[in-house]
């Protein structure tokens, strides 16, 4: 019984925790909404749609828009038409996990990220106006509970009635999705400091309130280890219970406040979490198309020029050196 309300109470709490401190360490950007945004056609004098058109940072962060242009905009989560679309009938896609309204030159709208992916968004008034933020987990580099406490490697646990020790360490120390992790624990006598052999147990690990793995355990030297690799992201338990040592107490009852129980209440909880690996997400491609310059096309026109004046040139100067044909005499 209270095992499960532990393990709800980590349910609960955990994503609060990590909010918490995850709000602490958050930043600001700003992305402005450049002067000719507002304009579709190639000669426009905005170099891009947004600067920057593409932006990452971490869950928690604020963006604030500047809107630097002549006309009122709206930054909208969500697929825009692309720079022609609009000319089809095709005006975005929202998909409602943001949206500003339409403000207008000189003013600002602002938004936090509390989801972590990949979120594109556009100008819903100019449709061809789109962006992309990048929002990834704020990964610590240290080892912790699901409270967010920082732990010494190995952790330590004892059972109920303090007879057993259990040393708990996992690699990497931070666990991520999609990564190979080894739990390595060893069991010890408390009284003695000393290593416990021939153990019998089960080795369980829960996961946002989802038991994902359960596994009998019987060694000879007093430890084991078990690999896993987590899918998702969230807060994990890694439960050892049932824990029983044929080298002492075999056949003993366990004493738990003063009356006998099972020997099941002999088991010790370990709280961590997983978080999403950015180096094996897979995002999709998004190509964003900021406006042309009209530099460019000068440089077209100049190679128009240019490359058949030099070729003429050429042909010129070698049909006037080209010998003429000797003359023969009849």
């Amino acid at each position: 019984m209270k095992s499960d309300m532990r393990l709800f109470l980590m349910i609960i709490l955990c994503p609060m925790l990590i909010l918490f401190f995850t709000q602490a360490n958050a930043e600001e950007y700003n992305v402005i909404i450049p002067f000719g945004a507002y304009n579709p056609e190639l000669n426009t004098p905005a170099e891009e749609w947004f600067s920057p058109t593409k932006l990452s940072i971490q869950y928690g962060d604020t963006i604030t828009w500047i809107n630097d242009d002549r006309e009122g905009h709206t930054i909208t989560s969500g697929k825009g038409s692309g720079r022609f679309g609009w000319m089809s009938d095709d005006f975005g896609e929202p998909d409602g996990y943001f949206d500003s309204g339409r403000f207008l030159p000189g003013e600002s709208w602002s938004f936090t990220f509390d989801k972590v992916g990949v979120n594109p968004y556009f100008c819903t008034i100019h449709p061809w106006m789109e962006g992309i933020i990048i929002v990834e987990e704020n990964i610590p580099d240290y080892p912790h509970d699901a409270t967010g406490k920082r732990l010494e490697m190995p952790a330590m646990a004892f059972t109920p009635d303090r007879r057993i020790e259990v040393n708990l360490t996992w690699e990497p120390h931070v666990i991520k999705t999609h990564e190979l992790i080894k739990f390595i624990y060893q069991f010890y006598d408390p009284a003695t400091n000393s290593n416990l052999a021939n153990m019998k147990y089960n080795f369980i690990i829960f996961q946002n309130g989802k038991e994902l793995y359960r596994g009998e355990g019987v060694n000879e030297i007093g430890g084991d280890y078990r690999n896993f690799v987590f899918e998702e992201s969230g807060s994990i338990i890694i439960r050892i219970e049932n824990i029983v040592s044929s080298s002492i107490f075999a056949d003993e009852s366990v004493t738990v406040g003063g009356e006998v129980a099972n020997k099941a209440v002999r088991s010790v909880d370990f709280t961590a979490v997983a978080y999403d690996n950015p180096e094996k997400s897979t995002y999709d491609e998004f190509h964003i198309a900021p406006a042309p310059r009209l530099v460019f096309y000068y440089e077209i026109a100049v190679a128009i020029i240019l490359i058949p004046a030099v070729l003429f040139i050429f042909v010129l100067y070698w049909m006037k050196k080209k010998p003429e044909p000797k003359k023969t005499s009849i």
